[in-house]
């Protein structure tokens, strides 16, 4: 029983490995890791920039969502290329992705930056691809919350407004 157990353990280790896989780009966040200092066990200075990250791509998500209301392509663009690169320096990597996605239709480029699109299908394919963000960046709140043992969410809530 004890061999089953163990096993069980394991299974569970390699379930959380993969998620972790799944959603961020161990590499990159490993690297936000190390910055922070070697005593502090709370991740104190990577769990500020992690926060920030999170406050700002939901900011982003709102602009966004306005840029697309007005169609605005250039805008959109920018803003994509902007959430990509911060995705980037966190490892979220499927957030990452889909921001390049938006930065490049917004050019009125293919998704891969390659070809073109005329300006309604980038507007489509922005809407889906603004989706899929929005669903990414909710998973990787939620495993950023629980790696941390913070509740992100219920931080923002609890910032003072001006």
């Amino acid at each position: 029983m004890s061999n089953n157990s163990e096993r069980d353990h394991s299974d569970s280790e390699e379930d959380e490995d993969d998620l972790s896989n799944e959603i961020l780009d161990l590499e990159a966040f490993n690297q936000l890791l190390s910055m922070d200092d070697d005593t502090d066990e709370d991740y104190e200075f990577s769990r500020e920039i992690v926060q920030s990250y999170l406050e700002q791509a939901k900011s982003t998500f709102a602009d966004m969502d306005q840029a697309l209301s007005a169609k605005d392509l250039s805008k959109l663009s920018s803003l994509g290329h902007f959430l990509k690169g911060s995705s980037a320096t966190i490892g979220v990597k499927k957030v990452q992705e889909c921001c390049k996605h938006i930065q490049f239709l917004g050019k009125l480029h293919n998704m891969d930056g390659q070809g073109s699109v005329d300006e309604d299908e980038a507007l489509k394919l922005i809407a889906k691809e603004l989706k899929v963000g929005k669903e990414e960046y909710e998973k990787a709140n939620e495993f950023l919350g629980f790696f941390y043992e913070t509740d992100f969410t219920d931080q923002e809530a609890k910032e003072p407004s001006n």
